[in-house]
Formats: structure tokens, sequence, C-alpha cells
């Protein structure tokens, strides 16, 4: 979360959602517990000593890292082709150690956006976390996570409306975790974004297990002879995982990590009424097509790159 100056208070409350941290609160180093899922207890009692700490898709924020000069351009185009509203742009310090990035949220009807844009070099790990998640309460949201198999990268620390986090999976899928003093209020989405995640054959199992006991979410499909063509490799086959939770939507590609450009370096895909309507618009704001639509029996699926460099794939509601 940033630390905005006073008169800016308002300004933050609008932007909240989409901040990571403010200025370093007093460090808690002493850990919450060890993961349960190492030590043999049955999941359904872990799982009922942590409740589920998810608030709603609606404030789910996939965080987009963008050069300074390319800020403005790229929140032109993303709302152009998607539809919503940004907050104004103001500069904050949103890292517990010293930096300075200009700052928006973007809400649009398929997905939310924190978009930052340093003025200084970015601190780690700040950068590699790939959304934010409200949760109801942070401390219990991160002993949730221990209890479930995360590393504690960045320990909660205050801002003047809440507290934040950061943790990471196995598979290497870092996140946020926030929380705000007083609560936000969203109307849910016209459709739920993809969380889209590219795993290892090697820690899938152990991914999903984790993020499934930690979220209360459910595998709605586990698929593994799917087209790969939807990851840029057509004629051949992959295994695919679908999960929804109360932190929204998550698509697992399990690979050998040899993509094709740009597949991997997307975080997010978008459900859209009409694809090719969507790239129509995409392209008239200043975005690329990096990947030429490709129907499969799940839908047709395309690639965009958006000023900023910022890389997202959309897909119809099939």
């Amino acid at each position: 979360m940033f630390k905005p100056l006073y008169r800016l208070r308002a300004l933050a409350s609008v932007c909240a959602v989409v901040l990571i941290g403010l200025t370093p609160a007093a460090s808690a180093f002493a850990d919450n517990g060890q993961p349960e899922v190492a030590t043999g207890k049955p999941a359904a009692a872990a799982v009922a000593r942590h409740p589920d700490v998810s608030v709603g898709a609606q404030y789910d924020t996939t965080h987009v890292y963008v050069a300074s000069a390319d800020l403005d351009a790229f929140v032109t185009s993303f709302l152009a082709t998607f539809g919503g509203k940004a907050s104004p742009r103001a500069v904050f310090t949103v890292t517990p150690t010293p930096s300075k990035t200009a700052s928006q949220y973007v809400q649009t009807p398929v997905g939310m956006l924190s978009v930052f844009g340093f003025e200084t070099a970015i601190p780690y790990p700040f950068g590699n976390e790939r959304t934010g998640y409200l949760v109801t309460d942070i401390d219990k949201a991160v002993q949730a996570a221990r209890a479930a198999g995360a590393d504690v990268v960045v320990e909660p620390f205050d801002d003047p409306i809440g507290k934040d986090a950061i943790i990471q999976w196995p598979g290497g899928l870092t996140m946020q975790l926030y929380w705000h003093t007083k609560a936000p209020n969203y109307a849910p989405l016209q459709s739920v974004p993809d969380n889209r995640v590219y795993v290892s054959r090697y820690e899938v199992d152990n991914f999903v297990h984790r993020w499934v006991r930690f979220s209360h979410g459910k595998v709605v499909s586990d698929d593994k002879n799917a087209d790969a063509g939807v990851i840029g490799r057509p004629g051949e086959t992959i295994r695919v995982i679908r999960i929804k939770s109360g932190f929204g939507q998550m698509i697992v590609f399990v690979t050998d990590g040899k993509l094709p450009v740009p597949f991997g370096t997307e975080t997010t895909g978008y459900s859209v009424d009409d694809v090719a309507q969507t790239i129509e618009r995409a392209q008239a704001a200043g975005a690329k097509v990096l990947s030429q639509p490709y129907h499969s029996a799940t839908g047709t699926t395309a690639m965009l790159e958006f000023p900023g460099r910022y890389i997202a794939e959309v897909h119809d509601g099939k």
C-alpha cells in the first residue's frame, strides 16, 4: 500500500485495492505455524481450523508493472478495449522500503488491475507478485497460507487503510494478500477472469493440493489430454486444471516449460462476448495481436499486447 499525503486520503480510499504496501511496520518474525500438509493430519481437520478468508472475485487485482512513461497509454488502451474506469493518477511509495511509483487502479467489467509505473528501481521482491487478493483478516490469511504450505515472502505490514503481505506457493506462484480497515464494496464482475498459471508436472499436484486447501476451492475439471494449441503448441496435448474458489478462477497449465512466445508471460485471461470484436477494439486502441485467434473445443482464444508491454489472453464466454 502507498503512503499518501493526508489531503490524498480520499484518493487512497478509491485506489486502495490496487496498492501493495506503505510504511514498514514492526516486523513479526515469529512463525504462525508449520505447514499442516506436511504433518499427515487429515485435510478436513486442517480446513476446519482455517476459515475461508476470501471476499470475492471482484476484489482480485492483476498487478501490472509498466514503464512510467507508458502508464497513461496503457490505461487508455485497456479501458478502450474492455470499458470501465480508472482512479486518478498519483505518485506514491508503494513498498515497505524507499521507492516511488505512479499508480492507478483500473476497474473494468472483466477484471480489476493495479497499475504501477515506477520512477525508481523496484525493491525486491515487488514486481514478482501476479495478483492481489482481498482477505477478511490478514493474520488469519497468512496463518492459513502457512498451514497450507505457502512461504511468506514479505511479512504483513501496516498502512493507513489496512495491511498487506506477499506469499509464494510451490511451483513459484507469488501473490499479494491485502486487508482494509474499512471494507470496500464493489458489484460483481460481468465476467470473472482466469488467473493463468504455468506449473511443471513435478510440482503441479503439490501446488493444486495446497492452493485448494487454502482457498477452500474446488477442482472443476482436470483434462490430461487438452489441446495444447491454446498455449501455442497445436497438434500436441497438455494437462489443464481448472479451479474455482472465493478468490475467483484459476487455470493451471502443466507444461515442460518449452513455450513459444508469448505464452507463459501472461498472468490473466479475460472472458469476452466476442473475441474478434475485442481484438478490433484493442488494435484501434494501440494494442498488438501476438497470437492470432485459436479455435478449440473449449472456445476461441487469442493473445494481446497492450502499450507498456502488458500481455493478456482473451477468450470467448464459451
